[in-house]
């Protein structure tokens, strides 16, 4: 996404946030942006300014310091160093995955995982956004049930009813076992993946995307966890 729409949408965000005019909320965002450029040496205008301090950056990525060390061999102190240095903060998201899987040769699941944290620790996105203004709920649970046996409680429409009822929804296309790709009944596409993790143990994980707003995300993710909670209860586990 280039720059100057991501700009726009922080501008927005403040107007919404501290009730300033466009032009005011502009020129402060700006001039929080070149102190901070000019205070660590980084050249260019940054999108969150760099306002957040290096203590900062795990909560804002929302991952540990630890956790993306372990996996990818730096902190995200690090990252948003060597990030900032060429400029990535004016790359679309996939150029962004695409660098740090090449250059860096990270797992490119880790390359995402690096790529959304730096674009959230830099103002793109907050947790739960895309790049596109929207936000998403995403949910998970191992269950101790077969891969085929939870995989056909949300494919067979019969099962699916006994915990997931009064909802209106179409399946897109599936790969059994895998994963579903559906369309929820306001129109916002939700993806269900499936793993096994063992032959009695299995994982779901649903993407519920396109949502409007933080507290539309936040609606949604809870009433996942409420329909999964129901869906361990009727498999028994």
């Amino acid at each position: 996404m280039p720059i100057n729409k991501d700009l726009k949408r922080l501008v927005r965000a403040r107007m919404v946030k501290t009730g300033e005019a466009y032009t005011s909320a502009r020129a402060n965002l700006l001039k929080k942006a070149a102190g901070a450029a000019e205070d660590d040496g980084v050249a260019g205008l940054l999108p969150a300014a760099r306002a957040a301090s290096a203590a900062d950056f795990a909560k804002l990525a929302g991952k540990s310091d630890e956790a993306i060390k372990a996996k990818t061999g730096c902190t995200w102190d690090r990252w948003v160093w060597a990030l900032d240095y060429v400029n990535a903060y004016q790359w679309p998201h996939r150029e962004i995955a695409k660098y740090v899987h090449q250059k860096y040769k990270v797992d490119r699941w880790w390359a995402q995982t690096v790529t959304v944290g730096y674009e959230r620790i830099k103002g793109i996105r907050e947790i739960g956004q895309r790049r596109s203004g929207h936000y998403e709920a995403t949910k998970s649970r191992t269950m101790p049930v077969s891969l085929t046996k939870l995989y056909r409680a949300f494919s067979q429409p019969r099962q699916r009813s006994r915990w997931l009822s009064g909802v209106t929804l179409a399946v897109r296309s599936a790969t059994p076992n895998k994963y579903l790709r559906i369309t929820w009944e306001d129109g916002s596409p939700v993806q269900v993946g499936f793993l096994s993790k063992a032959r009695s143990k299995a994982q779901v994980a649903v993407q519920h995307g396109k949502l409007p707003s933080k507290e539309a995300a936040n609606r949604m993710k809870q009433f996942w966890t409420e329909r999964l909670d129901a869906l361990a209860q009727l498999l028994g586990t």
